[in-house]
């Protein structure tokens, strides 16, 4: 079956990065996430809310998170920001995965 994210090429190297990444690099990471869908949200408050909806996967995936099933909810912080990510509206996600996949490439090409 496959994983909420593996309709996006790009979020699953981004998964595929983190995942590789030690504990010390997944909490900055998770704490910056958080930060970012935190100011997406603000922005957004500003304007007029629009409908949301998740879509069966992403709300499989909330449902998933609760049984601590997948890799990145043995980090409850990474879990946090992770179903934070999953709850974006499709455009914001796909932005913010850019900038994650730029920026986890740059740092991985670097060491």
């Amino acid at each position: 079956m496959a994983r909420w994210y593996d309709n996006n090429p790009q979020a699953t190297e981004v998964f595929n990065l983190i995942q590789s990444l030690d504990e010390t690099s997944q909490q900055i990471l998770s704490d910056n996430i958080i930060h970012i869908v935190n100011q997406i949200k603000n922005v957004k408050k500003e304007n007029v809310e629009k409908e949301l909806s998740l879509g069966l996967d992403r709300v499989l995936g909330l449902y998933k998170s609760s049984n601590a099933r997948r890799w990145y909810d043995q980090n409850s912080e990474l879990s946090n920001a992770i179903r934070m990510l999953s709850a974006q509206p499709e455009e914001d996600f796909n932005n913010i995965m850019e900038g994650l996949y730029n920026s986890l490439k740059e740092a991985t090409n670097k060491e």
